[in-house]
């Protein structure tokens, strides 16, 4: 469960997708399970006092399936509608609901996505057999049930002064680090139109397994072989503009398309940690490109392999540039602001004197030798102390959401039909 990123992301994807005669007919044998004799209104699952109904069961699987959202098989959509039933038992104790004008401006944002008006948006749904109500309690629940948590834990999720500082690496004493995974679509002047409309259908994805199944497709990274999976990274590392971009991310979400030159590169959170290790912000970096024509093209690649195992550290690389010309070798020493945005990011990713060659210039037709010499650090703060504290705390209440629910879950008496 995503207390907060379930439904901004669910906002976010806008799509409906036409229900195949095949998915009906399984959503239809579905309902057909129980008795004939009884009715759609009978339940399906008792939760404690409460039943959820076939009816209710059927009108999820179709709800989500013709949005074309994960978690759409039956024993998902089971294990939802029990812990939906879950949350509404704490919150009718509580007197928590959602209010009917934030249910309603919930559908006229999620209807926008789509460039619908919410009329129309429930009468698409209509017609794929959604009833508007399963619409609004989808909503509600997911409004009231963010309202309930962060009412009662935003106290205790609210970081310390300290506890930022030590995230931004200012003390000494610890640093915020972040897990990606990460597409790279290359693109040229006749690609543009055809990747920006990839690069959208991408940013709409939902689910690890499917950002990096993409990836392998479409990706041109060497993580592309990881399903772009990344290692942790110092927050401070990552570009500046970048680093409030990602702290926005809630897990399992993705950036909008981020332009690069010759690509569009797009970014999915799969973890937040606070560590013990300082990590202060970058004031300067050091670093060297050496360019090797060809793009990435097999001899091009080949090359760069070859000098890698040649060298060891950015000053060797004056000894390969000998007697070539001047322009083939560059050394530069920059503030992170002043770098153009995808050599930042690959930076982030290495160690001092490790290399990448993820990156081409001219068209695409020169391939970029790209190592890493120095980062000098500061305790300047490159990163908002609002973005990393928000972080934090949101973290935190997606981890008392789940704690509570899982309680919920072994405490209850629940019997499925």
């Amino acid at each position: 469960m995503q207390l907060i990123s379930g439904f901004s992301r669910f906002l976010r994807s806008g799509w409906l997708k036409p229900v195949a005669p095949a998915l009906t007919a399984a959503i239809f044998a579905v309902a057909g399970t129980h008795s004939m004799a009884q009715s759609l209104f009978s339940p399906a699952i008792r939760v404690n006092q409460d039943i959820v109904t076939w009816y209710e069961l059927e009108q999820r699987l179709q709800f989500l399936n013709v949005l074309g959202l994960p978690g759409s098989s039956e024993a998902d959509v089971r294990d939802a509608l029990i812990d939906a039933k879950l949350r509404q038992q704490v919150m009718r104790e509580a007197g928590v609901q959602a209010a009917p004008e934030a249910v309603q401006l919930g559908i006229d944002e999620f209807a926008s996505r789509g460039q619908l008006s919410s009329e129309q948006f429930l009468q698409l749904l209509g017609e794929s057999g959604v009833d508007p109500e399963t619409v609004r309690d989808y909503i509600a629940d997911q409004l009231a049930w963010r309202d309930y948590i962060s009412s009662r834990y935003l106290s205790q999720a609210r970081p310390t002064e300290d506890e930022i500082d030590r995230a931004l690496g200012q003390t000494g004493g610890g640093g915020l680090q972040v897990l990606l995974s990460e597409i790279i679509i290359p693109v040229n002047q006749q690609t543009v139109a055809q990747t920006e409309l990839l690069a959208q259908e991408i940013s709409r994805l939902e689910g690890v397994d499917a950002f990096s199944a993409a990836a392998a497709q479409y990706s041109a990274a060497a993580t592309r072989d990881q399903g772009g999976r990344l290692d942790w990274l110092n927050i401070t590392d990552l570009p500046p503009a970048l680093q409030p971009v990602i702290l926005g991310l809630q897990n399992g979400e993705v950036t909008d398309p981020i332009s690069l030159p010759n690509a569009v590169a797009l970014f999915q959170m799969r973890g937040l940690r606070e560590v013990a290790t300082s990590a202060a912000p970058i004031s300067k970096l050091d670093y060297a490109i050496y360019y090797i024509p060809g793009g990435r093209n097999a001899d091009a690649l080949s090359q760069a392999t070859s000098l890698k195992e040649e060298i060891d550290t950015c000053d060797d690389l004056y000894g390969i540039a000998k007697d070539q010309p001047p322009e083939v070798l560059e050394r530069i020493d920059a503030a992170p602001s002043e770098v153009p945005r995808d050599v930042a990011v690959e930076l982030a990713k290495l160690d001092r004197n490790e290399v990448s060659t993820n990156l081409t210039r001219n068209n695409g037709q020169t391939l970029m030798f790209l190592m890493l010499c120095n980062r000098t650090r500061d305790l300047g703060e490159n990163t908002s102390r609002a973005d990393v504290a928000n972080a934090l705390a949101q973290q935190r209440l997606t981890a008392f959401a789940e704690s509570l629910v899982e309680q919920l879950r072994a405490d209850a008496i629940i019997v499925q039909e």
